[in-house]
């Protein structure tokens, strides 16, 4: 299949990709807060209690794995990926090593893992990954992101997305202007806007192929810390704003990040852009706690009855899926 074929079918209508590819550092970090112990068992007894969900094929187009996943039998005796192939899943895999430190703006962060990533893409395709994603990380404050970051980060995405294709697969390309901080939306709105106008320039010095990625953004928002409340309206209208005026109309489709919003306001933002998009983009979703943080608290609380804690990620990515048409209704919404 052609990558931009691949891209399609991740941007399939009411269909969503699930990052499941949470580090083992970070994955420890959430099964600590619902007190259950991070062995390799259970990181993949979780995992595989999602994937096995009797709508997971239903809702979601895509799944971005790491690397421990990704090599894991299932239960059932077969690899992740043969069993999200089954249920005409698309494997995906993390291939970023984290940020450190920018040398010349120690404050900002730099995604490392170009070093030695031909070879290990060779390898991920071979174990069943059609997909990549690759994060860059950006700081807003009064005097970031800097042109350094900016620009450091966008080179390193287009290498990464370059080398992706030449692998036959498709880059998702995540520049995440974070949510942290005491500015405003309209301050978000700006660092974001540079934020993609280099990134695009960059990809297109790399001779990428913008038909054949998925742009996985952070949406327009105020601060965490600003105390400004988000009205689902403004941060709409403000998102499609940004994003028709910096993302080429050659790439098919946009999957939102969640970036540290409540499960119900992803839905309710990602709705709402969809109600009032005029544009040929598809607009859909690629969360990671804001579909999976009730089903985990479910799980936690027995985690051998995994069809309770099915029964809660099948509802949020319901809820997304009609997000992702412009269909969602608060009067759906139920706790299982």
């Amino acid at each position: 299949m052609s990558i931009e074929k691949i891209a399609l079918q991740m941007l399939a209508s009411g269909k969503g990709i699930l990052a499941a590819d949470e580090s083992t550092g970070t994955m420890t970090k959430r099964l600590d807060s619902v007190k259950i112990s991070s062995t390799e068992k259970n990181r993949l007894g979780f995992r595989e209690a999602l994937f096995t969900s009797k709508k997971v094929g239903t809702y979601i187009s895509g799944v971005i794995l790491y690397d421990e996943t990704l090599r894991q039998k299932s239960s059932r005796g077969s690899s992740i990926p043969e069993l999200l192939n089954k249920q005409n899943i698309l494997p995906g895999i993390k291939v970023d090593a984290g940020t450190k430190p920018l040398i010349s703006s120690p404050d900002e962060l730099i995604t490392e893992g170009l070093s030695g990533l031909q070879e290990r893409l060779k390898e991920y395709y071979q174990l069943g990954a059609r997909f990549t994603k690759w994060r860059g990380v950006y700081k807003i404050s009064k005097n970031f992101p800097s042109t350094a970051a900016i620009m450091e980060n966008a080179i390193a995405l287009a290498k990464y997305a370059k080398l992706v294709q030449d692998a036959n697969m498709v880059p998702i390309v995540e520049p995440e202007v974070l949510m942290d901080g005491a500015h405003d939306i309209n301050k978000c709105f700006d660092a974001t806007s540079s934020v993609l106008q280099e990134c695009f320039h960059q990809l297109e010095i790399a001779g990428v192929n913008l038909k054949g990625i998925v742009l996985k953004p952070n949406m327009i928002l105020n601060g965490s810390e600003s105390g400004i409340t988000n009205e689902t309206s403004e941060v709409a209208a403000k998102t499609l704003k940004c994003l028709t005026h910096n993302v080429p109309k050659e790439v098919p489709g946009i999957a939102f990040l969640s970036g540290g919003q409540s499960e119900l306001d992803a839905t309710k933002n990602l709705n709402e852009i969809n109600k009032i998009n005029d544009t040929k983009f598809v607009f859909t979703f690629s969360y990671g706690r804001a579909l999976q943080q009730s089903a985990l608290k479910k799980w936690a609380q027995n985690i051998e009855d995994t069809e309770s804690a099915q029964a809660v990620f099948d509802q949020r990515a319901w809820m997304n899926s009609l997000a992702a048409m412009g269909k969602w209704d608060s009067n759906k919404e139920v706790t299982i």
